[in-house]
């Protein structure tokens, strides 16, 4: 099912390049392979392997197994890439709440009251810093003169391998595009710097220019979309970022780009990306088959084992009360109640135009819709949105470990976008066309019907900010949504438990930013703190 085995991430346990990372990074070191780095890079099929060490970096979190990390000081979980991410877009925020506060960091990003100490924050910065080194390393290992040294010299892997690169270099694109949003900052550090650099601090504007510049470069020479093997980034990828990033240029430069996210929405949908007939396919055991997958984070219940968003997600979201996890493909009572929604998002789904809409997998029960103890798992709604079992009725092979991708871009997402900056006034959007898009979304959510669509005085950004919640929650984008839209920080929107008030409070606006982990900035004495920490 998952074509690029990402379990051959174990070749980072090789000893050069965790000790060349290991102090500014704050990267444990593996035991070493008997291997060397140029025989090992001698042999074939070598250089796929190590891409596919790269990709792992996304999934897993260390080589001996599930509950190992390469990441010091926090623990597998607390260091998996795709779960610290969906943490800090989406528990902080108005989408979804989690039940054991003394998971350590939780707590503290849930109530929005965290500080620079919070291992989830050192998790993600360490794990995004960590794929650049990782990037950086394949590059400075594969450049024509260390193939030609190893005697590569045929033509197809040659090509091949340049591929690659290009493949790596989108990744690093993607952990900068990451800590950019997140941060506001990080260590900057490409393959031209010697190994052991500790970088120095790039801000917002100047992590903006580099990951631009970057993917603008490296698009014409990325698979073309839909052409690359499961598992595999193409130029939809590149598209995704740039356009996310020109979204949010005003919140990440001061500056207007929406003109750019509709020239990179365009680049997706003209793509071959069409979107899946059932919108729930996404999120099963066999999503990496949608055709409206841009990219993933791969699972795998028994070759990628991780705690990882989706194993936390489907685990998560079954119910205490309902012990439904079967009808999830995990266990029965799975981790009842870990997960729960806000009273707020459930609201975006009141009115009879949902009673039939395939996103709205919210279940009542008898539960009451209030939060008030956080500890109480029977309060508060649950969700059935993502699934181990795939479009075929099959059950992933592992009853805690799943199958399920992570969904990181789809093709709903470019709809959306090009409707926002249509409202925005991008002169290069149509208005028309945008609502065609949006209505193509509730169509597909209501089996074909039509009942649901909306009409263009509906079509507001106040409308686009709910739909999108609608469309892509537990996705990994309501904070970024919340902040472009002014509705993040201060009291225009509260929801349960912002601020650490049970109805929600006003926040700051210097929490827009996380803080540079304390480990990080001890580590490299370039960095400095955000404002306000």
């Amino acid at each position: 099912m998952k074509k690029i085995n990402v379990k051959l991430i174990a070749l980072l346990g090789f000893a050069f390049f965790m000790q060349s990372c290991m102090d500014d990074l704050d990267v444990t070191p593996e035991d070493p392979l008997s291997t060397t780095v140029d025989e090992f890079y001698s042999q074939p099929g070598a250089y796929k392997r190590a891409i596919a060490g790269v990709y792992g970096n996304l999934s897993l979190t260390g080589t001996d197994g599930s509950g190992s990390s390469n990441i010091g000081g926090v623990d597998a979980g607390t260091s998996q890439y795709g779960r610290c991410l969906w943490y800090m877009q989406d528990l902080a925020t108005d989408e979804v709440i989690w039940s054991y506060e003394n998971d350590p960091g939780t707590r503290e990003i849930q109530r929005n009251i965290w500080n620079a100490a919070n291992p989830i924050f050192r998790g993600m910065y360490s794990r995004g810093m960590y794929h650049v080194a990782l990037v950086n390393e394949f590059l400075r290992e594969s450049t024509p003169e260390k193939l030609a040294s190893r005697g590569i010299t045929s033509t197809q892997e040659v090509a091949d391998i340049e591929a690659y690169r290009y493949e790596a270099r989108a990744q690093r694109a993607l952990a900068y595009y990451h800590l950019m949003d997140l941060f506001g900052k990080a260590a900057f550090v490409t393959e031209n710097d010697p190994i052991n650099t500790a970088g120095p601090e790039y801000n917002r504007q100047q992590l903006f220019e580099f990951v631009e510049s970057e993917l603008l470069a490296i698009i014409p020479n990325l698979k073309a979309p839909k052409t690359n093997e499961s598992g595999r980034l193409d130029q939809g990828f590149a598209h995704m970022i740039l356009a996310k990033m020109y979204l949010n240029a005003e919140v990440y430069i001061n500056t207007n780009r929406y003109t750019d996210c509709v020239d990179q929405c365009n680049a997706v949908i003209s793509g071959g990306y069409v979107l899946n007939s059932n919108y729930l396919n996404n999120f099963k055991a066999d999503n990496n088959l949608s055709p409206e997958m841009i990219f993933a984070i791969q699972s795998d219940g028994n070759v990628t084992q991780n705690y990882g968003p989706t194993t936390v997600m489907i685990n998560g979201q079954v119910g205490s009360i309902e012990q439904n996890g079967e009808s999830f493909g995990v266990g029965a009572g799975a981790w009842g109640g870990a997960l729960r929604l806000r009273k707020q998002f459930v609201e975006k789904f009141n009115g009879a135009e949902f009673d039939n809409d395939t996103r709205n997998t919210i279940i009542s029960g008898s539960r009451d819709i209030n939060i008030t103890d956080v500890a109480n798992r029977d309060q508060g709604y649950i969700l059935g949105k993502y699934s181990n079992i795939s479009s075929t009725g099959a059950v992933g092979p592992n009853s805690t470990f799943v199958d399920t991708d992570f969904p990181l871009f789809r093709l709903a997402d470019a709809y959306l976008m090009y409707a926002e900056c249509a409202l925005r006034g991008a002169g290069n959007a149509s208005t028309s066309t945008a609502l065609g898009y949006v209505n193509a979304l509730r169509e597909r959510a209501n089996n074909g019907s039509s009942a649901a669509n909306i009409n263009s005085s509906a079509l507001t950004l106040d409308f686009i900010l709910d739909e999108r919640a609608r469309e892509l929650h537990w996705e990994s984008h309501r904070r970024q949504d919340l902040i472009r839209f002014n509705k993040y920080t201060g009291g225009a929107y509260n929801w349960a438990w912002k601020g650490n008030g049970s109805n929600g409070i006003s926040i700051s606006n210097h929490l827009k930013l996380y803080p540079l982990p304390e480990a990080s900035l001890a580590s490299n004495p370039n960095l400095t703190q955000n404002p306000g920490y």
